[in-house]
């Protein structure tokens, strides 16, 4: 068990991971409200890579490798996920639209 302090090589370990063995991997997401703390898990049974945080901002963190688990699921572990976009990004071009004053 492996717990990795740096968000991007967890995410890159994690893909990897499930590339390699797509049909044993698990994702978990644990969330304990008493403490703040959330615990993402992706496991094999042969290999376990861990990451804790109690930041607020790494749940958009999370729905991004939410994005991308959900890709690679659904089009196969060779997907292209580098188009893969999450849920914040989409949101900031909608909130483009409709700035500033109109003349």
């Amino acid at each position: 068990m492996v717990y990795f302090d740096s968000w991007d090589e967890f995410v890159s370990k994690s893909v990897e991971l499930f590339r390699n063995h797509p049909d044993t991997t698990r994702y978990v997401v644990k969330y304990r409200h008493c403490e703040g703390k959330l615990v993402l898990k992706v496991t094999d049974n042969h290999e376990c890579l861990k990451f804790k945080t109690d930041q607020a901002q790494d749940a958009k963190k999370m729905e991004k490798l939410n994005t991308i688990f959900f890709t690679l699921m659904t089009h196969g572990p060779d997907a292209d996920i580098s188009d893969v976009s999450g849920k914040e990004q989409a949101e900031q071009q909608q909130s483009k639209k409709g700035r500033g004053r109109r003349q």
